[in-house]
């Protein structure tokens, strides 16, 4: 797979990502360990080399679970992959709703004992790429970004980054120690954060794009009959998966699907294609729990739509109306 550069400060990366979160949450019942390991490794024999990870992608009874796979499965390739893993934020397990709503926490004395957490877990004596998870209004960017350049320092990470960032605070963060990516949602169905573009340019901080394809409505694999289970997937209570939703995007689903005929692609492939090929410092890191699906997004990074493709994409988005779409989870004190 091809590979690009996230930030000034030259982290190498393949062109797509694994987002590893879905092997243990939000996506159903937890893959079963050795299968987990044994996927994640055929992902870097596809040639993936960017993992995303966090400690807090498990379950009730195993809240570090994603990260002490991803330590497993990635410890014969350690000097071949990069590793982002998150901190600063907890779930509200008192709460009845699913998905749990998120309670921030970025004191300096916090984030030490998770990067040594993760570190532990992850099987390595650095992260490559550390996210503050989501932004903690009690403390200043600056603070966070002061304790990111201290760890820098010691060797424990390598780069750092801010998920779900606004100009403003990755500005002030940007200061202090400078950012190599923002993680933040974007996809045909949440493109809110392109209002962002610019900044991203000016600072030279790359994107990595969550949930590309929506929560993996725009793979065209779903239909207004698919059920979730309530317990462990978050689909479940997401307004896209609606039926009603399924009829609100059937025109989304058809531009896709048009698209991708004229391309010999899939509509999940359109869909990654397009921000691939908006911007040379976007990566996604679409999740999946299947080898086809795996292989069906590498090959992603080999379509190619020009700009004039892309810039006709955007117009057509701009006029296709479409459903309401997960926007993430509720923050909480």
């Amino acid at each position: 797979m091809e590979k690009r550069i996230l930030g000034t400060t030259g982290l190498e990366v393949s062109a797509l990502g694994l987002g590893c979160m879905g092997l243990s949450h939000a996506y159903g019942a937890p893959t079963e360990k050795n299968e987990a390991v044994r996927f994640i490794r055929q992902a870097v024999e596809m040639g993936y080399t960017f993992f995303d990870t966090a400690e807090i992608y498990g379950t009730q009874d195993n809240p570090y679970d994603n990260e002490v796979i991803v330590g497993e499965a990635l410890a014969p390739y350690r000097d071949k992959v990069k590793i982002a893993t998150k901190f600063g934020i907890r779930f509200d397990y008192s709460s009845q709703t699913v998905p749990y709503p998120l309670i921030p926490d970025s004191r300096p004395e916090r984030i030490r004992k998770s990067v040594e957490g993760s570190l532990k877990r992850l099987q390595t004596d650095h992260v490559d790429l550390y996210f503050q998870h989501r932004i903690d209004p009690e403390i200043p960017a600056e603070e966070v970004a002061g304790t990111m350049q201290d760890l820098i320092k010691e060797g424990k990470i390598l780069h750092w980054g801010i998920s779900e960032a606004n100009e403003e605070y990755l500005r002030r963060a940007n200061t202090v120690c400078p950012v190599t990516a923002v993680e933040n949602r974007y996809s045909m169905m949440a493109r809110h954060y392109e209002t962002l573009f610019p900044v991203l340019e000016e600072l030279g901080v790359g994107l990595v794009a969550f949930s590309p394809m929506a929560n993996g409505l725009l793979s065209g694999k779903y239909g207004k009959n698919d059920t979730f289970d309530k317990r462990y997937d978050y689909r479940s209570n997401m307004p896209q998966f609606t039926a009603e939703a399924f009829e609100e995007n059937e025109k989304l689903l058809a531009l896709l699907r048009e698209t991708a005929e004229k391309k010999g692609a899939t509509s999940g492939q359109i869909s990654l294609a397009w921000m691939l090929c908006k911007k040379p410092w976007i990566v996604p890191i679409p999740g999946t729990r299947k080898d086809e699906r795996l292989k069906e997004n590498a090959e992603a990074a080999e379509i190619n739509l020009s700009a004039a493709e892309v810039a006709a994409l955007d117009e057509a988005l701009d006029k296709t109306p479409m459903s309401a779409v997960f926007g993430g989870s509720r923050i909480t004190k």
